[in-house]
């Protein structure tokens, strides 16, 4: 009896906890479709102008943060158990820096191909190449958990040594192009680009039911396949949909890190390690951090407006270096 009781009680926090965020996400949508330069309310803009600044600015740029934001946190805490590594996250482990890397390439030699579906396939092509090599040493036991966290920082270097190769040798139109990709911001966002948003959806409601499957690869490879799970099949698929996910970000937004490693990993220390309810509310949470970032980044200075990749570092790099240190006294 008291086993379920136990139970009952983390099932109600978990529904809580996503009854709780789903309402701060609303909240944060209606402030960030009505704060700026000019105060709008959604629901009924006063002249032609008010509502050409919402439906074609304001209401982009949410729905591209709040995509981001979910497609980033969720991809995070799928790594984490693929990886078996509760730092792993698409911008710390080079994820995010090789979908940037390929789409640097792209802006580089073929700006005349960068329309978005290229650019999405180009940038899930970068993190795919990335991705797989990755796990592909993670399965070699004579690579750590922590060597494999330092491999991932170092082909992030790598990537971001690329980068400013290419800053270096682009002309101004270029520059100006690779300097947003570099410091990520949803600023651009149009609903051509938001066409993505049809296929990055679906992929991503799909990996937030694969909970389940994913609790049973926490146990262990055997034991996961003794309760059925076709775990190199499985394993794939992830891979491919994580890869999509980040690609999509990426060309979206550039490089927006933390995200998938904060949201996740304070979740899991908060509420526990059940994937079925941590991924739609890793999805949820991530949703509303970059949208509450995007904010703060477009009202923090009067006359300017900061990269939300800038914002979300300055908050996340702290906290990471806090998860660091507590691992380690752990």
């Amino acid at each position: 009896m008291q086993l379920n009781d136990l139970i009952l009680r983390q099932r109600a926090r978990w529904q809580f906890s996503l009854i709780l965020s789903a309402v701060a996400l609303v909240i944060a949508g209606f402030f960030s479709l009505a704060v700026g330069e000019i105060f709008i309310l959604p629901w009924s803009p006063e002249g032609a102008l008010e509502q050409q600044f919402l439906l074609q600015l304001r209401m982009p740029r949410l729905f591209a943060a709040m995509a981001i934001g979910a497609s980033l946190a969720v991809s995070g805490a799928v790594l984490q158990v693929l990886l078996g590594n509760p730092l792993a996250e698409p911008g710390v482990i080079g994820i995010s820096g090789g979908a940037s890397l390929a789409l640097v390439i792209l802006l580089f030699f073929f700006p005349a191909l960068s329309n978005p579906m290229i650019t999405m396939a180009v940038a899930m092509a970068g993190a795919l190449c990335f991705t797989l090599i990755l796990v592909g040493l993670s399965r070699r036991r004579k690579v750590s958990t922590t060597r494999l966290l330092l491999i991932g920082v170092a082909l992030g270097i790598l990537s971001g040594a690329v980068v400013t190769w290419a800053f270096y040798f682009s002309d101004d139109l270029n520059l100006r192009q690779l300097t947003y990709w570099v410091m990520g911001s949803v600023g651009g966002a149009n609903w051509t680009q938001l066409s993505l948003l049809f296929l990055v959806i679906p992929v991503l409601g799909w990996l937030c039911l694969q909970g389940q499957k994913l609790d049973l690869l926490m146990l262990g490879e055997n034991q996961a396949r003794q309760l059925g799970l076709d775990v190199v099949a499985f394993r794939w698929r992830l891979i491919l949909v994580v890869s999509l996910l980040v690609g999509a970000a990426v060309a979206l937004a550039g490089v927006i890190g933390f995200i998938g490693l904060v949201v996740p990993h304070l979740l899991r220390l908060s509420l526990g390690t059940e994937n079925r309810y941590l991924l739609p509310l890793s999805a949820i949470c991530g949703a509303l951090l970059l949208a509450v970032a995007d904010i703060f980044a477009r009202v923090l200075l009067p006359a300017a407006e900061l990269p939300v990749g800038v914002v979300i570092t300055s908050l996340g790099a702290p906290v990471f270096i806090w998860m660091l240190l507590r691992s380690q006294m752990d």
